[in-house]
């Protein structure tokens, strides 16, 4: 094998580490097609990490994991990867939602810490060189959003008061969160409302109280995308 054939290997090996990290199940099928090798190819390729420690997983019949709470080195940035991160940043602060602008701003400065040095002085550059003034006086008008996307991603019912202008009046609601959409910088839910016993959109800026319970609900059948084919169907999910 010739040194072009090893350095492939090597960017593989590394590809598919990385591609166990990031899923949950991945299978052999599925790895061949992506990196456009034979099957064959891939089992040697696991038994290759297998055999230089890393902890893969084999479930018959549904694919490869890794091992719970094996976490490989941090990976290196390219040069204009940092800078689609850093340009986003700076989007992401003018954003309307508390929660969301510490959540990513935590993100960011974890990635900023494992940027080469050379990379990280660029980066710094960009970042007081990039300006985004949508927001006009960069209001945060709600601080929801990161518990919701927890809600939503573990099936937590979640009490809300809920403030409708059309009618002035504030309600309690019992809602499923299902999905999380933005508009013109505000943020948007999509939950099923046990009280109008119906999906309907609520908008994070008129939630006036919100309580995660401890009780679960069962995860909706339809995707997301049957969801807005739905919506093109028919009327769209009423703000309430």
């Amino acid at each position: 094998m010739d040194n072009s054939n090893d350095i492939k290997r090597l960017s593989r090996l590394t590809a598919i580490l990385l591609q166990l990290q990031t899923k949950r199940l991945i299978t052999a099928s599925e790895l061949a097609v992506k990196f456009s090798v034979s099957i064959r190819t891939i089992y040697r390729d696991i038994k290759a990490l297998e055999q230089a420690g890393v902890p893969i997983v084999t479930e018959e019949g549904k694919g490869y994991t890794l091992m719970e709470g094996y976490r490989i080195p941090p990976v290196m940035f390219t040069e204009s990867e940092a800078n689609a991160l850093i340009t986003a940043e700076q989007l992401i602060l003018k954003n309307k939602d508390a929660s969301f602008v510490k959540e990513y701003s935590g993100a960011i400065n974890k990635i900023k810490a494992v940027l080469r040095n050379d990379t990280k002085d660029k980066a710094n550059l960009l970042s007081n060189r990039v300006l985004f003034r949508q927001n006009i006086g960069n209001d945060r008008t709600s601080n929801y959003l990161s518990t919701l996307q927890l809600t939503l991603t573990n099936f937590n019912l979640v009490n809300i008061s809920y403030f409708s202008p059309d009618n002035n009046q504030t309600t309690q609601r019992i809602i499923e969160p299902f999905a999380i959409y933005s508009t013109q910088e505000n943020w948007l839910l999509i939950a099923f409302c046990r009280l109008r016993k119906e999906f309907r959109s609520f908008r994070l800026d008129r939630i006036e109280s919100l309580f995660v319970t401890n009780q679960t609900f069962e995860p909706h059948k339809i995707t997301f995308e049957e969801y807005i084919q739905s919506c093109r169907k028919s009327i769209p999910t009423p703000l309430t």
